[in-house]
């Protein structure tokens, strides 16, 4: 017989089975589709050598009005802005103790301190700084306390523990000599409360950390315990930040990256600014500070209540930061939205805003005097997984909720995908706040990083091309995402084991190690419609090596087998480089699967900086009779 031409149609489909969708692609890791055709995902390579603290869970980029580019890192830990190669730690200020309220005591033989505070407000993981301690004797001298340290475990809500270090980190273990407390001068900067980085789907009993309460104490929604992520937007040159039901800060760029972000309510001129907030946006044309679920004003007006209202929006004064009292001579102002439970998440979109509750969509529109904004219900029934699973493509929004992706463009659709069930059936709904949704416009690509049901980090991705309408999947651990724009290439966060910020989409390698775990699977394939036996004797293969190594390899797996349920067998596996022109096969069967995959057990030098691109495969196939 003659060749045969097999030119897979393009996408993942996982809705059926691996028999159903003949002719199409069903498995894939770490490759994506590009006009039609399957091609290995762009490598990454660390942006520096440092490091930062915690799970980096947002990502905001803007420029200074003298040019000076800002990346702004939101952790579970701390908060930076990255100028340069520098994370410089602005995390916010909640407390500062007076002179002589911390104490410290030691143990001979143990580099375990207690701290004594009066109703410190410390959780686990938090992040002081002393000054102005002396030595308690012995080891522990000035310069071993008089610097930041996390707060190892909480012994009451007056006393705490951390483990003495010096300044380069190592561990010092108190003498005998160590009976002091660090005299009366010691004061303690306490920074903003940590959060989670488990996700617990709601408050109320159980929610905080263990011994937080009484027997049966309820939980009220706070920062400690939901998630730590971080929402951020620029109001000009300056940063605004939020972690999620905590406080709202404000950096001033002026003041430069040796100050951290304060309080809004420490601003020259604060009036009335929320306490706590959702979430924190700058709208698009008209300038106002935007948060959502935010704690509204007293009765009275007089004051904020300091918890939480999961359906509440309040904004400031047009570019007046500071101002947020409304008034007739002002633009600030509030609304409370009616359908859903709590919001989600929000975003700016061309003109509006749209707000997400658990169970609605809402758009905001700036619409001047007297009522500054309009609110108006878009769709009911649709929600939103998380607060960052919500893009603003070229193509118009794209979200994942708990059951399905969608899409608007003015109106609310459903955005089908053959992937579905794949990814809703394997996903960690308990651990859904982590879902972050990125765009990727140089491949015309949104996307999604999930846990799945087996992990409680994101270790998947799942992709769809919005111009070429085909979807893609794999495992890859990345925290979040900022496309291209301000940054030459897209910037993400995370990995397996590391706190690296990484840049993406450069070369085909893993920050300098081969890219493993590449491949591509083709459904079924029947031969002679399954009718006859058959051999499969040639295979000429199709591969655009794309990558900077002229001798990069990779495999060729033919499997093959003979009933729909039974299970595939390999029947080669032959490494090709850019100068294979043919693969000699003696596959006997009904049914074969094609594989195209990083050839991960050849030497290094082979696999790095390989990049491929799969065409239109041919097979020589010749009947062998029936059974």
């Amino acid at each position: 017989m003659p060749l045969t031409k097999y030119n897979f149609k393009p996408g993942i489909d996982r809705e059926g089975t691996a028999f159903s969708n003949e002719g199409g692609w069903f498995d894939v890791n770490l490759v994506r589709f590009r006009k039609g055709f399957p091609e290995k995902i762009g490598g990454w390579v660390k942006e520096q050598i440092t490091t930062y603290l915690g799970i980096g869970r947002a990502l905001h980029a803007w420029i200074a009005l003298e040019g000076t580019k800002y990346l702004g890192v939101g952790t579970t830990y701390k908060y930076y802005i990255k100028e340069g190669n520098t994370f410089n730690d602005i995390t916010p200020i909640r407390a500062t103790t007076s002179a002589g309220d911390v104490t410290f005591s030691a143990s001979d033989g143990d580099a375990t301190l207690t701290v004594a505070d009066t109703s410190h407000g410390a959780v686990q993981n938090d992040f002081v700084t002393f000054s102005g301690a002396v030595t308690l004797g012995g080891l522990i001298t000035a310069p071993v306390l008089n610097q930041e340290y996390q707060i190892a475990t909480i012994v009451n809500t007056n006393s705490y523990t951390v483990e003495a270090k010096d300044t380069d980190g190592d561990t010092v273990t108190a003498n005998s000599s160590d009976s002091g407390n660090g005299g009366s001068s010691v004061v303690g900067a306490y920074q903003i409360n940590v959060g989670l980085d488990v996700y617990v789907p709601s408050s109320g009993w159980g929610a905080n950390s263990w011994g937080s309460g009484g027997w049966g104490s309820v939980a009220t929604i706070s920062d400690t315990n939901q998630l730590r992520t971080w929402t951020h937007d620029n109001f000009g040159e300056d940063e605004v930040m939020n972690p999620r039901a905590g406080g709202i800060y404000y950096w001033d760029n002026t003041n430069g990256l040796s100050t951290r972000a304060v309080s809004f309510s420490d601003l020259s001129g604060a009036n009335l600014p929320p306490t706590k907030a959702f979430q924190i946006l700058v709208s698009d044309i008209d300038r106002h500070i935007i948060c959502f679920g935010a704690d509204p004003l007293n009765a009275g007006g007089t004051a904020r209540t300091g918890s939480v209202d999961p359906m509440f929006i309040c904004w400031c004064d047009q570019e007046n930061a500071p101002e947020w009292e409304p008034k007739l001579t002002n633009t600030a102002g509030s609304f409370r939205l009616s359908s859903g439970s709590l919001i989600v998440g929000a975003l700016r979109a061309r003109q509006e805003t749209l707000v997400w509750t658990d169970s609605a969509l809402y758009s905001m529109a700036f619409v001047g005097s007297p009522y500054t904004f309009s609110n108006n219900l878009i769709n009911e029934g649709v929600g939103l997984i998380g607060p960052n699973a919500a893009i603003n493509a070229p193509e118009g929004i794209f979200w994942m909720d708990l059951k399905g992706f969608y899409f608007y463009n003015g109106s609310v659709n459903p955005l089908p995908s053959s992937v579905h069930y794949y990814v809703f059936n394997n996903i960690n709904i308990t651990q859904a706040y982590k879902v972050f949704g990125f765009l990727n416009k140089a491949f015309d690509e949104v996307g999604w990083f999930y846990p799945s049901s087996s992990s409680t980090e994101i270790d998947r991705y799942v992709i769809y091309n919005y111009v070429d309408n085909t979807w893609s999947i794999g495992q890859l651990t990345r925290h979040a995402w900022l496309d291209e724009g301000i940054e030459d290439y897209p910037r993400a966060t995370g990995t397996d084991t590391s706190n690296y910020l990484y840049k993406q989409e450069t070369g085909y390698d893993a920050d300098g190690s081969p890219m493993d775990n590449v491949y591509i699977e083709s459904s079924s394939l029947d031969i002679e419609e399954g009718e006859q036996f058959s051999f499969v004797n040639r295979i000429i293969p199709d591969i655009k090596f794309t990558g900077s190594n002229s001798n990069a390899a990779m495999n060729v797996v033919l499997k093959k087998r003979n009933w729909p349920a039974e299970s595939l067998s390999t029947s080669s596996t032959t490494s090709i480089t850019s100068s294979t022109t043919r693969i000699n096969t003696r596959a006997r069967g009904r049914q074969v699967v094609l594989r195209f995959e990083s050839d991960d057990d050849n030497t290094a030098g082979l696999r790095q900086g390989l990049g491929f691109r799969v065409g239109a495969t041919r097979m020589d196939i010749k009947m062998n009779g029936r059974r």
